[in-house]
């Protein structure tokens, strides 16, 4: 599921397009069609995804939907980064400047 959300938030999967079935994804990531099955309903629970019956599923077309999911993921990896940073010992401050160097 973390795979296929992170293709669509980094525009792999581009809005409208159609998705694989339940059963080549299942086959690609190696686990049963079943537990794909439940991955893709949640992500339809959380708009990433649609179905349309005879037609398969797609990516959302609500791009408002995938920016937020993208600035979710934005401020997540931030935060990571910021934990660990200071369980090194930094200060925030130590950290904004080793940040303003590599940005230069």
């Amino acid at each position: 599921m973390q795979k296929i959300k992170q293709s669509i938030v980094a525009g792999e999967l581009k809005p409208g397009e159609r998705i694989p079935s339940v059963r080549d994804l299942s086959t690609v990531f190696g686990v049963n069609p079943n537990t794909m099955q439940r991955a893709l309903t949640e992500l339809e629970r959380e708009g990433l995804l649609y179905s349309e019956r005879t037609s398969g599923r797609f990516v959302t077309e609500h791009t408002e939907v995938i920016q937020t999911m993208q600035k979710t993921y934005a401020e997540e990896l931030i935060q990571k980064f910021l934990n660990q940073m200071y369980s090194l010992g930094y200060t925030k401050e130590q950290v904004a400047k080793i940040i303003m160097e590599v940005k230069q």
